[in-house]
């Protein structure tokens, strides 16, 4: 038997999606080798009160102040701040050797730069011999995931401009593959538009706008009801699919805004939907912050994509990245977005090659293709 453990962290839902992505395509498509998986959040095994006071922090730096997350994310790459981090790591990896040496795993697998940064140390020290494999989760390169890069066997990165990267600082080109983040096989599928168009009493022949307005830090900012007002106010070829997530305030927002223009008949609002997968496959145009797995299953749904509200630090760099790459729009804090979306569809061309644009950076079979590499080097 072979024992595989994915290490994600909760800062984020991306991590933990990712490595939920693996464990679910691992159990799915390869009973055959005898393989023992488990996930946990390795923050939350070396220490439960350190977890939670970081996590709670980074959400709430997220929320109110998030320039401060960009400061720290810029100095955590160099510096006082990356040393501390590192050493922190190293004290806390004495905690995860109890686990790894009953465990006895073949391969770790991690999502969040910590648990590399752990297994790696540990590692060189001589305390285990797993595999270690790293999954980058985002569209820009961070050095604290290349922190013990000399004990780890496998980076999987989101697209070549990153394996460059990584190179340069000196890993070799062997340990790198360009796979993508890895997403739901949802979003491989095949999707009946119709059926979904009726589910959504949605009507055809009209361009569908999937609007994330929710998400794990609510987005709760003036610019996001600004946009989601312009696109019901002053567009009336296209019907909206709001998502609010968990922010009640937000969902409030949209429901006041559909019903002050009586556009019921072409918005609809959703608290919570597990359906996103089906959702994007109907979509022309996505709007949302950038997150590294939303950006890949947009990608991998050749949706060109609007963004708002990018986190400073790695979001602004992902935002960054795609614009430069002509796959989306960054609608900035003192963009007029009502000039930015009528050039956009007033120009069918532009979201036709943005459309375009996506196909040199889908990867639809992300995880089927990072589990395949790993499956066949055990």
């Amino acid at each position: 038997m072979k024992k595989i453990i994915i290490f994600y962290a909760s800062y984020g839902g991306g991590h933990l999606n990712a490595a939920k992505s693996i464990q679910e395509c691992l159990s799915n498509n390869y009973s055959d080798q005898n393989l023992e998986i488990e996930l946990i959040d390795c923050m939350k095994y070396v220490n439960i009160t350190i977890e939670k006071i970081t996590t709670a922090a980074y959400r709430e730096m997220a929320k109110k102040m998030p320039w401060a997350w960009g400061r720290i994310y810029a100095d955590s790459q160099k510096g006082p701040l990356a040393h501390i981090s590192s050493r922190s790591n190293k004290i806390m990896a004495i905690k995860l050797l109890k686990l790894l040496r009953e465990k006895q795993p073949d391969l770790i697998i991690s999502t969040h730069p910590f648990g590399s940064q752990m297994c790696s140390y540990l590692k060189r020290k001589g305390k285990i011999e797993s595999k270690l494999a790293t999954i980058m989760t985002d569209f820009a390169p961070h050095d604290q995931w290349l922190i013990g890069s000399t004990y780890t066997d496998f980076f999987f990165v989101a697209h070549d401009k990153m394996k460059d990267y990584l190179i340069s600082k000196n890993i070799s080109p062997n340990k790198i593959y360009t796979t993508g983040i890895p997403i739901s096989a949802k979003f491989s599928q095949k999707f009946n538009k119709e059926d979904i168009l009726k589910e959504f009493n949605l009507k055809p022949n009209l361009k569908n706008i999937l609007f994330f307005g929710g998400g794990e830090f609510g987005l709760g900012k003036t610019k996001t009801v600004e946009i989601f007002e312009c696109f019901v106010k002053m567009f009336d070829n296209i019907q909206i699919i709001a998502i609010s997530g968990k922010n009640e305030k937000m969902h409030n927002n949209f429901i006041n805004i559909v019903e002050e223009y009586k556009k019921s008949e072409s918005v609809r609002v959703l608290e919570y939907t597990n359906k996103v997968p089906e959702l994007m496959s109907i979509s022309d145009l996505v709007v949302t912050k950038p997150g590294g797995l939303t950006t890949s299953e947009s990608l991998a749904s050749e949706l060109p994509m609007i963004i708002i509200n990018p986190i400073p630090g790695q979001e602004e760099e992902n935002a960054e990245f795609l614009e430069e790459k002509g796959i989306a729009i960054w609608i900035k804090k003192h963009d007029n977005p009502y000039e930015l979306l009528k050039n956009l569809f007033n120009s069918p061309q532009i979201l036709e090659n943005m459309r375009k644009n996506t196909k040199a950076l889908a990867r639809k079979n992300s995880t089927q293709d990072i589990c395949n590499i790993l499956i066949n080097n055990l």
